[in-house]
């Protein structure tokens, strides 16, 4: 399969959009202030499992034929794929494996376990996860639906900036969040079709910059360990994605924890929605960079909303 289109990316936001929610944009006075940009935030905390997950997932899994459909659907994740991934299989009738590591949220094991999948543990290692996954595959025939680094996930990924250009016209810039690239990808391709004015800019936690220094060494630089409170952003970028945002991408700009739980606490308090701190750090990069972004009109994407209530960044520092 080749690097999707922008009639892919249409086609996925049909294939899919009677699953999932067409999410709202808001925006803060408040924000705009303190920002000297209009910001129109695109809330895909506000979606179906609480991500914009969900999109990449069910596009690949209705994608399939009913041949490869019969077997199943397979992943390994610990996160909002794994939840996104099992929904859409339920959706669709079909079996759903997901291979975890054995120190998963309980939270997040529940909500795929949940949904329908079968949760086959293993040891937090990438290693093992690739391992299971392989057993899990070969033993069933299940397809393997990669969480970023896949094209049918990459185009419905690609579907959030789709609503938000057809909706916000004349936007300056899209900035999205980037752990694995496949909303960033999505989001250029759809972006660079519609809206070509827009320049497309990626958010990252300094505390997990292998994207920014990938981006600068013009090759992947793997992610080793990161610890940041944006849990989300953690994992390396794809060769699917990586090339995509190479080419389409303006700029990666890195932020602070202090940062970032500044915005994440912002939106909470100022526009009285909850987002995880994955989500935070676009706005984190506008805040930090006020005169690079003054007088823009920008969309931002909310990428998820799933946060652990007892453990909010605020209550621990």
């Amino acid at each position: 399969m080749n690097e999707p289109t922008i009639d892919e990316i249409r086609q996925a936001a049909n294939r899919i959009c009677s699953y999932i929610h067409n999410t709202p944009i808001l925006t803060s006075s408040t924000l705009d202030r303190m920002c000297n940009a209009k910001l129109f935030f695109k809330c895909e905390n506000f979606q179906k499992v609480g991500a914009f997950k969900i999109r990449g997932a069910t596009n690949a899994v209705f994608s399939l034929n009913d041949a490869e459909s019969a077997k199943g659907v397979a992943t390994h994740s610990s996160g909002n794929h794994a939840a996104a991934l099992a929904q859409a299989a339920r959706w669709r009738g079909i079996k759903a494996y997901v291979v975890m590591p054995d120190n998963a949220p309980l939270i997040k094991r529940n909500a795929v376990a949940d949904y329908g999948a079968q949760i086959i543990d293993c040891k937090p290692t990438l290693k093992a996860r690739e391992e299971g996954l392989d057993e899990v595959v070969g033993r069933t025939g299940a397809e393997f639906v990669h969480p970023y680094n896949d094209y049918r996930v990459i185009a419905g990924q690609g579907t959030a900036a789709l609503e938000l250009c057809e909706k916000i016209q004349k936007l300056d810039m899209v900035i999205t969040p980037v752990g694995g690239g496949g909303l960033l990808s999505g989001t250029a391709l759809a972006v660079t079709a519609v809206s070509p004015q827009s320049e497309v800019i990626a958010a990252e936690p300094q505390r997990a910059d292998d994207a920014y220094r990938s981006f600068q060494a013009g090759k992947i630089i793997p992610a080793e360990n990161p610890d940041t409170i944006a849990d989300g952003l953690r994992t390396s970028l794809g060769t699917l994605t990586f090339p995509i945002i190479k080419r389409l991408v303006t700029d990666i700009i890195t932020v602070s924890e202090e940062n970032i739980v500044r915005a994440m606490r912002l939106v909470w308090e100022r526009m009285k929605i909850i987002i995880e701190p994955s989500s935070a750090v676009p706005l984190g990069a506008v805040l930090k960079n006020k005169s690079r972004f003054s007088g823009k009109r920008i969309g931002i994407i909310l990428s998820g909303g799933n946060v652990d209530l007892a453990k909010l960044p605020w209550m621990h520092r």
